[in-house]
């Protein structure tokens, strides 16, 4: 027993170690595959983060304009802002770094700053600057420049400056770019630029205007015009601040003058020669003290001139040597060519600079001109005389530019190229002009002149004709216009497509793979032909051709790729111009055949309809559905055009492939994607949207429905843009196709209709039209059973007679529209009684009730037919409804036949007054004939009063001068032209009653002085030529025939003497409307009114009065008002005449 058990001891011992090292092999297993899959996770985890890292910088992008400057035009003095946005991954952002900074702005040739007149701001991603006061010498092309690793992106607009309004009426517009050069201590040179415009007459020349900034007035320098475009400025203070302007003249008078000048300080140019400064000290040694002392001056030299014109020539010549430190002054002769008769050319001019204008040469004649040197000591010597100098010829005006051209550009510029004349050493630049054909309106294009011979204009109209021409530019004046261009028409011209966007993958199969992409922004004008597109391996850096023959549509199958690798693609898109420019690299996608349970992403996101507060998004269905059909879909928004923040638009999953979103913001910017739903859950989302911007553009249309004579009803659409290849593309519900045999469309220039032949249950459904090449023109229209448009439904109106109206109202009928009208089951027409009404064209049907009763309640059916088009709309007129409207026509009926004879307007009330008497009053109606009778009664008796008015003339007069008297107002006074008026105003007035009028308790009885009127609302008295003597109290007595009323008026106080009766004052007003608020100048016989003590001018917001006091016979002419702001102009005009006192106008006035 002993031996068995050990036996078993040692079988279950053995067992036990078996176990036991099965167990430690089995740990030992666990820990190699535990090590196995470490190693196999962290080389997942390597090579996702290699590939993270890998797409992290395929995505990165340098910074470039996605928004960039865009054109702008402003009237001269106006402020205008330019602003662009900058785009890159990461997103960039434009700040300011000390004095430097990554965005710059630039004028031609300068680079801008911060100044009191430029405002530069950089905040995020987005950068402004602001020019305040534009003035014509800021016109031109400014350019954004962000310096980026690979070099400087840049974008250029052109700023356009209008002139302000001429000064005069047909007067020229300002010259420009005012130039002050030769800067010395009594005389200055100017230059400046001619106006682009001339006005209604050529400009003859200029005057030049000084102002000594210490006086602070302009003073005119020159008496005769000056015709050249420079002029030397003489006889200045040395040592003082002065700023110049110059106004150009014509015919009609001298325009605005121009932006004045800077600041310029007259001095010795010559100063900082005469100085010698020690660098080590501060001790300052002048050259007049190292000369030692020179008393008498010696003669200058090199006496030459320096400017010669056809009116003017200006000497020049060097001071003496040594020159001494005594003040230099200078007398200038001069003397005819070969005599050596010797004249003062300066008279009792001193000449403090070694330059000096003499205008009064005689043409065709030499002179010889000599200069001595004055100080306190003495007169010098004269100079050696100087060359033979005579009046220049007169400078000729340039030739015109030749060979304009006119060339497509976009859909609101054209690009002009010409050449220039074959002189062109003297021109400094050109000015172009514009006119619409069919118009003579000739417009300037730009009003500082444009120095290249190639130029864009801008804010031309899409699809209208334009001619161009151009001047050239010089300081003798313009040229003449050259020939027009020939007449073109505005649209865009044709280019290579833009890069397509956006690549995205929807399949793969472990050797294939199918891709999609966003079509360009821009089609070039031609609408795309084809795509082809590149491939590339991770990696590598050579693109291999996918495809020779380009592809139709935005999604290609790629073959022939290896399991496991990693490829790039990018596509180019063609037109008729040729192949553009690629897309962007797409991220690196893996090779791998796809077996996740959820749906691919949607692709193909589009917009349409995108309106102020909604817009309709739409989508295709994911190539790859998953382990099981796609069920819906669930939409993202994101507000701005960069958030990462996503919100949901939907709850539950749509069905549908396209979505109306509605509750958009106006003017903000927009993101969407999408992503597919089935049974597994939700799939990635689709590649964000491209963003947008909720806003109806200006002319937008949206589908109208109607029906035509024939009866057929259609649906219209009316583009605003189109072009020769444009279409309009019709369909159901976004994407199917229009059945030719149920519907047929017919285009007619900009207009496209959709008529169907049979509608029916079947038609019904979304009905969308968009444009071929521009899918921003789009609009749907929701064709539902109720085909008749409904615009007012069933209405009940009570009129005051108590007549009963039911009414509705639809869109317009045809002529062959039908109605048939169910009251209770039953057909009912007009009777005597309920009359019915139909009005097709405004779509009105109507039934009348004379008097309404039981009989009437009920339900009332409208059936309408149009054509093939039909509705039905009832009324249920039943119960309470019924009963409260039968209430209220029956008061009304009552109410209206109590009033048919006399009857109360007031009824009787009762108050107490002072004398604690109880008074009883009601109130009747007026000129009522009969017996009134009031009763009073209570358990002890009755008392009765009875009034009996008659129907006859007498009592009614009497009647009614008692009412009108009662109704007179206070006496009031008005001014005239002859002197004043007193007028009392009443109610209404009858001659029955009696007037007097009175003067200090004396009648006033009818004279040559004053004359007395009346009418239904007025009684009234006029003092002609009002004295001293007519001032005092003035009273009106009215007699009603039983007793005297008085009105009153006491003109004894001086103030309401001088108000009304002494010099008069006219006052004009307009009223005004405009966006931006326009500028608002008064114009007497078409010149600017700038006298402040006779006229008096307010200006408020949408008014503008103007007053003249002390008016008299100088005031009478042509007023104006001139508002003007950067979208156009308008005149208003009257004419005011002014007569002495007794003087009758002619009866051509009176009748105007």
């Amino acid at each position: 027993m002993a031996a068995d058990e050990e036996y078993h001891r040692d079988k279950w011992t053995m067992f036990g170690n078996e176990v036991e090292k099965v167990e430690i092999d089995v740990i030992r297993n666990q820990h190699v595959l535990r090590k196995r899959v470490d190693k196999m996770a962290l080389r997942k985890q390597v090579r996702a983060s290699a590939h993270m890292k890998y797409l992290e910088l395929l995505s990165q992008k340098a910074p470039d304009f996605p928004i960039p400057l865009r054109a702008h035009t402003v009237w001269e003095g106006m402020t205008v802002k330019l602003s662009c946005t900058v785009q890159g991954c990461p997103p960039p952002k434009v700040t300011l770094n000390g004095c430097s900074r990554f965005l710059f702005f630039h004028f031609p040739g300068i680079q801008l700053h911060q100044s009191s007149n430029v405002d530069i701001k950089m905040v995020d991603n987005k950068a402004s600057i602001t020019l305040r006061a534009a003035h014509k010498e800021h016109e031109g092309v400014y350019t954004a420049k962000l310096k980026t690793w690979d070099g400087i992106q840049e974008h250029s607009a052109f700023v356009y400056v209008k002139d302000a309004s001429a000064a005069v009426l047909g007067g020229p517009a300002s010259p420009l770019s005012v130039q002050v050069s030769d800067v010395n201590r009594d005389y200055v040179f100017l230059t400046w630029q001619p106006p682009s415009a001339d006005g209604a007459s050529p400009v003859e020349g200029y005057y030049v205007e000084r102002c000594d900034l210490g006086q602070g007035k302009w003073v005119r320098c020159n008496v005769h015009t000056q015709k050249m475009c420079h002029y030397p400025v003489f006889g200045l203070k040395e040592g003082t601040l002065y700023q110049f302007r110059v106004c150009a003249v014509n015919k009609a008078g001298a325009g605005r003058p121009s932006k004045a000048t800077e600041p310029i300080l007259t001095a010795d140019p010559l100063e900082h020669t005469r100085t010698t400064v020690d660098r080590g000290r501060t001790i300052t040694i002048t050259k007049d003290e190292l000369e030692g002392q020179v008393k008498a001056p010696f003669p200058p030299t090199n006496v030459h001139a320096c400017e010669v014109s056809d009116t003017y020539v200006v000497l020049s010549w060097a001071e003496p040597e040594p020159r001494g430190r005594e003040t230099l002054n200078f007398y200038v002769e001069r003397s005819l060519e070969g005599k050596n008769s010797w004249e003062l050319a300066s008279l009792d001019m001193v000449v403090n600079s070694p330059r000096f204008p003499v205008f009064d040469l005689v043409k065709g004649k030499q002179y010889c001109f000599r200069v001595r040197s004055i100080n306190k000591y003495g007169i010098s010597d004269p100079s050696e005389p100087s060359a033979p100098i005579s009046l220049g010829k007169p400078q000729a005006v340039p030739a015109p530019p030749h060979s304009l051209m006119a060339i497509r550009d976009t859909d609101t510029s054209v690009l002009l190229q010409w050449q220039e004349p074959k002189d062109k050493d003297d021109i400094l630049g050109y000015y172009l002009y514009y006119n619409e054909i069919g118009k003579q309106d000739w417009k300037t294009v730009n009003n500082k002149p444009f120095t290249k011979t190639r130029f864009i204009v801008h804010g031309l109209k899409t699809g209208r004709e334009y001619v161009f021409r151009v001047k050239s530019v010089s300081r003798a004046g313009n040229s003449s216009y050259s020939e027009e261009s020939c007449p073109i028409l505005v649209r865009s011209a044709i280019y290579v497509p833009s890069a397509p966007s956006a690549i995205a993958l929807l399949l793969c199969t472990g050797s294939e793979m199918v891709l999609g992409w966003r079509a360009p922004a821009f089609s070039g004008g031609d609408p795309v032909r084809g795509y082809y597109l590149d491939q590339r391996e991770k990696d590598m850096n050579t693109w291999r051709e996918v495809n020779i023959q380009p592809v139709k549509e935005r999604q290609f199958r790629v073959g022939n790729l290896s399991n496991g690798h990693f490829y790039q693609f990018r596509v180019f898109a063609a037109n008729i111009a040729g192949v553009g420019k690629p897309s962007e690299a797409s991220e690196a996608f893996l090779c791998e055949k796809w077996t996740m349970p959820e749906p691919g992403c949607p692709y193909d996101l589009g917009l349409r309809e995108v309106r102020n507060n909604s817009l309709v998004l739409l989508w295709a269905a994911p190539l790859y559905e998953g382990r099981s059909p796609v069920t819906g879909y669930l939409l993202e928004i994101s507000q701005g055009d960069q958030s990462d923040s996503w919100t949901a638009l939907n709850d539950k999953p749509i069905s549908d492939t396209h979505y109306k979103v509605s509750g958009l913001q106006a003017g903000q910017t927009y993101c969407f994607r999408v992503s597919a739903v089935n049974e597994a859950g939700v799939g990635c989302p689709s590649l964000p949207s491209e963003p947008v911007t909720a806003q109806t553009k200006p002319g937008t249309k949206n589908i109208e429905i109607g029906v035509d004579n024939d009866g057929f009803i259609f649906l219209g659409y009316e583009a605003d843009q189109m072009s020769d290849e444009s279409k309009f593309l019709w369909s159901k519900n976004y994407t199917e196709a229009i059945d030719a045999r149920r519907a047929g469309t017919e285009t007619k220039k900009n207009k496209s209709v959709l008529t169907f032949t049979d509608p029916s249950e079947e038609d019904l459904g979304l009905y969308t039209v968009e444009m071929s090449d521009n899918s921003n023109l789009s609009s749907s229209y929701d064709f539902t059973a109720e085909v008749i448009a409904l615009k007012s439904g069933w209405q009940v109106d009570v009129s005051e007679k108590g007549d009963v109206r039911l009414w509705l109202q639809t869109e317009s009928l045809s002529n062959t529209a039908e109605l048939r009208l169910i009251f209770n089951d039953r057909e009912i027409s007009s009777t005597p009684r309920r009359k019915i009404n139909f009005d097709k064209a405004k779509g009105l049907v109507e039934i009348l009730f004379d008097q309404l009763s039981q009989e009437d309640e009920g339900s009332y059916t409208a059936q309408l037919r149009d054509g093939r088009a039909k509705n039905q709309f009832t009324l249920v007129f039943v119960d309470k409804k019924f009963r409260e409207t039968l209430a209220l026509a029956d008061a009304k009926r009552h109410d209206h036949q109590r009033k048919s004879g006399p009857y109360f307007q007031e009824f009787l009330s009762w108050s107490v007054n002072e004398d604690c008497e109880v008074v009883i009053k009601c109130k009747v109606t007026k000129k009522e004939a009969g017996s009134y009778r009031a009763a009073v009664s209570d358990k002890r008796g009755e008392d009765v009063s009875t009034l009996e008015l008659l129907d006859n003339g007498e009592t009614n007069a009497l009647f009614l001068s008692i009412s009108a008297a009662l109704s007179a107002g206070p006496l009031s006074i008005q001014s005239t032209a002859e002197g004043f008026k007193l007028y009392c105003s009443f109610k209404y007035y009858i001659s029955y009653l009696k007037t007097s009028w009175y003067f200090k308790e004396k009648r006033i009885d009818q004279e040559a002085r004053t004359k007395t009127g009346s009418n239904m609302q007025n009684v009234w008295i006029e003092i002609l030529n009002p004295t001293e003597n007519d001032k005092g109290k003035y009273t009106l007595e009215m007699f009603d025939g039983e007793e005297t009323h008085k009105r009153y008026l006491d003109l004894s106080g001086q103030g309401e003497w001088k108000k009304y009766c002494g010099s008069h004052s006219l006052c004009l007003t307009c009223f005004i409307e405009g966006e931006p608020a326009p500028e608002i100048f008064w114009l007497h016989n078409d010149r600017e009114i700038v006298n402040e003590n006779q006229f008096t001018i307010t200006k408020e917001p949408k008014r503008s009065s103007i007053t003249v006091n002390n008016v008299n016979m100088a005031d009478s002419g042509k007023y104006s008002i001139f508002v003007r702001n950067q979208y156009g102009s308008e005149t208003a005009d009257v004419t005011v005449s002014v007569y002495k006192h007794g003087e009758k106008p002619p009866m051509d006035k009176l009748k105007k």
